[in-house]
């Protein structure tokens, strides 16, 4: 079996997060809009999730709102790599990786994650797994950082690079593609699959400010092979420089853009509504259309044209 690629650096990952938990007084802002518009989506499905698992946890901010909309109210566990994001919230903490969970096959009722999968490796395998834990008629309901976030700092980090030193790396991790994700919603068995996509615009004083909020976030570095000297000062003074002519508004604040993929999907049951069996219509397409069916198989001219007329 052929191993996956490995992008992320797992250890940075980790450590870039337990430094943003450390400011127990930081506001994660994009994570609180993001779980607010799951919670809002879970909403509108009438119907109990008694066992639900949080996947990716910030101290149960989630799992909080959960709980008080319904779901979760007889089990919530909540999963995380890293301890410090589980020292507070509902119901049962468990500390795993996504890529590892130690849960048997039916386990949920429904699967919940904010901002925690796209720092994944194998975020196939993580989906094959959900399904798996998932109860017949189970739901999973993901949001994760994708399509074009953060394109203005990619941009400005990449030509500050060509400027300076004449080539460019990778800074900023890649993001899948809202193509490719319902892609591999399908190729995890889901029923049902929908994948779609908010685009949350925010705004800064400079560039600078945007980066330390990356960082309050835990978003920092975490590309396995990173390339050295990201914090050179004449690296980020040029960046900040090119952001700021490119990306500012008028009253000059600079912009930033987060690509929110939702992803949605449900564990296979017979209570489903399915596709009807291929050949299984009863209604002819030539009646539909009322034709006969001679001329929608060409056996016969359209009424009204003589089959000897040639087109001028």
């Amino acid at each position: 079996m052929t191993e996956l690629p490995r992008l992320f650096d797992r250890r940075a990952v980790h450590r870039n997060r337990i430094r943003a938990l450390a400011d127990r007084e930081y506001q994660p802002f994009l994570l609180d809009e993001v779980a607010d518009r799951l919670v809002e989506r879970l909403g509108e499905i009438r119907r109990p999730f008694p066992r639900v698992l949080e996947l990716g946890s910030w101290r149960g901010r989630l799992a909080d709102l959960l709980r008080l909309a319904g779901p979760g109210k007889e089990l919530i566990v909540a999963v995380d790599p890293v301890a410090d994001a589980l020292d507070v919230g509902p119901g049962l903490k468990v500390q795993a990786e996504p890529e590892a969970l130690p849960f048997a096959d039916e386990s949920f009722d429904l699967v919940v994650s904010a901002l925690a999968l796209h720092h994944v490796d194998d975020l196939p395998g993580v989906l094959l797994q959900l399904r798996r834990i998932l109860a017949p008629d189970g739901l999973m309901l993901l949001a994760l950082l994708g399509g074009e976030s953060l394109f203005e700092l990619r941009t400005a980090l990449m030509q500050a690079e060509l400027d300076i030193k004449g080539g460019a790396a990778m800074r900023v991790a890649p993001f899948v593609d809202i193509r490719d994700a319902a892609a591999l919603l399908q190729r995890a068995g889901l029923a049902l699959p929908v994948a779609d996509v908010d685009r949350i615009t925010v705004s800064y004083p400079d560039a600078l400010a945007l980066l330390h909020e990356l960082q309050s976030m835990g978003e920092g570095g975490a590309l396995l092979e990173r390339p050295k000297g990201l914090f050179r000062r004449d690296l980020l003074l040029r960046a900040a420089q090119i952001y700021g002519e490119q990306f500012a508004r008028a009253d000059g604040r600079v912009i930033a853009s987060f690509d929110i993929l939702h992803l949605s999907g449900w564990k296979p049951h017979g209570s489903q509504q399915q596709p009807a069996r291929r050949g299984s219509g009863q209604v002819r397409l030539a009646a539909a259309m009322g034709v006969p069916v001679e001329v929608l198989e060409g056996r016969a001219p359209p009424q009204g044209r003589d089959p000897d007329d040639q087109a001028g």
